[in-house]
């Protein structure tokens, strides 16, 4: 990838979105975590208009989420759009949410793993974990472990390939891991404590989020069944948009720069639907060029030079490895699921 400068960037939020993807949805399961507002929101609203047989609405909050789903309805006439509710703060509730997804819903076409947050001091929550690294990375990646199953089982009945949508951003070529992280006993653990986290920086610790959600993608995607019944899983960049995830930011600077560039927050869904729909041309690889892709402007793009390096593609295995170590001690279905359905 060749780094994008700041006039790249530039160049790039002052560039027309392209359209959103359409396709048919019925009969089939959507499922946006984030959804009550910003692009999870937008997205779950072009979901709506494409005629699932189940919207599910992942969100934090009972109140915001109920607000949500009727607002959704009345913007869509859609009425089938569903709240649950998920803290990735908690891997309690992340558990609970995939029990509850277990017993009451059959398939799940498209899984979009949008919610993300920046913490403007060091916090761990009450797992123990620095804030931005459990709800960035880890939490979603339990998720996606605890419905796999139910997801490959969709590959197995339809004729599509179910997709996994993991929301990254252009800013991973920023993030940074030192060499003290690649010899911790626990990539994660040395992540999370406050040795490597003070002084605290909200930008870096979001910029590392975002470089752990394509590396996890690759790996996943390495790790998934070769042949049908498999899944697609890829990393969508949305660009900068204006959002609730930088709330709390009021540096003047900051705010001009919004101000100046953000997109709104319909143009950044656009990307989470082609992501969850779009398909590239035969011409560019077509649903194999997808596999663990990092998609940009509704486009297959090369990921961050880190990324594919040697040594990122180390960090990837180290990742991957000790994700599925921790997250086995959360919940030993996730190491019973990755035995089973994943390849080693």
């Amino acid at each position: 990838m060749v780094h994008v400068s700041f006039w790249d960037f530039v160049k790039g939020q002052w560039t027309a979105a392209p359209a959103v993807e359409r396709a048919d949805l019925t009969g089939k399961t959507v499922v946006v975590v984030g959804a009550n507002t910003g692009i999870g929101y937008e997205a779950a609203k072009h979901f709506a208009s494409m005629n699932p047989g189940r919207l599910i609405m992942a969100c934090r909050s009972q109140e915001r989420g109920n607000a949500a789903v009727t607002n959704l309805k009345k913007s869509t006439g859609f009425d089938r759009a569903e709240l649950w509710l998920v803290d990735l703060c908690s891997f309690a509730s992340v558990k609970a949410f995939a029990d509850k997804f277990e017993k009451e819903v059959e398939r799940i076409d498209i899984l979009v793993a949008n919610a993300a947050i920046i913490p403007h001091a060091y916090e761990v929550t009450k797992d123990g974990w620095e804030t931005s690294l459990q709800v960035n990375h880890l939490a979603p990646a339990l998720l996606i472990f605890l419905l796999l199953p139910q997801i490959l089982k969709t590959a197995e009945m339809s004729t599509s390939i179910p997709r996994v949508v993991i929301v990254g951003s252009e800013v991973h070529q920023q993030g940074e891991i030192s060499q003290k992280i690649f010899e911790a006993p626990s990539a994660n653990e040395a992540l999370s404590s406050r040795e490597f986290c003070i002084p605290y920086s909200p930008r870096s610790k979001y910029h590392l989020s975002k470089l752990l959600n394509i590396l996890f993608t690759q790996a996943l995607a390495n790790h998934l069944p070769p042949t049908h019944p498999t899944i697609i899983a890829n990393c969508i960049n949305p660009g900068f948009c204006r959002s609730e995830l930088t709330r709390g930011m009021w540096n003047p600077v900051f705010l001009l720069f919004r101000w100046l560039l953000a997109r709104p927050a319909e143009e950044g869904a656009r990307q989470l639907i082609w992501g969850s729909v779009g398909m590239p041309d035969e011409s560019q690889g077509g649903a194999e060029s997808l596999k663990g892709a990092y998609v940009h402007f509704s486009k297959v793009m090369e990921p961050s030079d880190f990324v594919i390096s040697e040594k990122g593609q180390e960090f990837k295995g180290i990742l991957w490895s000790d994700t599925v170590k921790i997250l086995s001690k959360v919940d030993p279905r996730v190491q019973s699921i990755v035995e089973r359905y994943l390849r080693k």
